[in-house]
């Protein structure tokens, strides 16, 4: 663990990638985006939290903004189907998702994975300024441990 801070901001899921969605019914792929009522649990990357039983979503490929090349993705993530404030906070690590392990992906400027790490939820922070404190590192992005998707992604502020 390091006792290193580094300050940062988490970039949910842009609003504006969602009002195109809804706008054009096509996500990066050029697929219609599922719709589900939630089970529970979801990871919601609209405003960084799990769905709660009930609520409508969004199931739908998005491709995290990366500069083209061989590493730029898409993949599939839930969000509100309907317009949701977003995160309560974004300079700090999603609160209900602490605990959670989770893959911290590091790239450089052109787009290229320049290193990553595990970590299990505990102390995203230490992870964030280990990786950060490598200047080529431009941005991270934070993924699930079992599926890869796409969490959200983390900026020097």
């Amino acid at each position: 663990m390091t006792t290193t801070t580094t300050a940062f901001l988490i970039r949910p899921l842009p609003a504006e990638t969602l009002a195109e969605l809804r706008r054009t019914d096509r996500d990066a792929g050029g697929q219609p985006p599922e719709r589900h009522r939630a089970g529970g649990g979801e990871p919601l990357r609209c405003c960084l939290r799990d769905a709660e039983p009930g609520e409508s979503l969004l199931l739908f490929g998005y491709a995290p903004p990366l500069p083209p090349g061989p590493y730029r993705e898409v993949g599939p993530v839930f969000a509100h189907e309907r317009d949701c404030p977003g995160p309560a906070d974004v300079a700090t690590y999603p609160a209900g998702w602490r605990g959670r392990a989770q893959v911290l992906r590091a790239y450089d400027g052109r787009g290229r994975i320049v290193g990553g790490r595990r970590h299990d939820g505990d102390d995203p922070e230490g992870v964030i300024a280990d990786l950060f404190a490598d200047p080529a590192v431009r941005v991270l992005h934070s993924r699930n441990v079992v599926y890869g998707c796409w969490m959200f992604a983390v900026v020097r502020s």
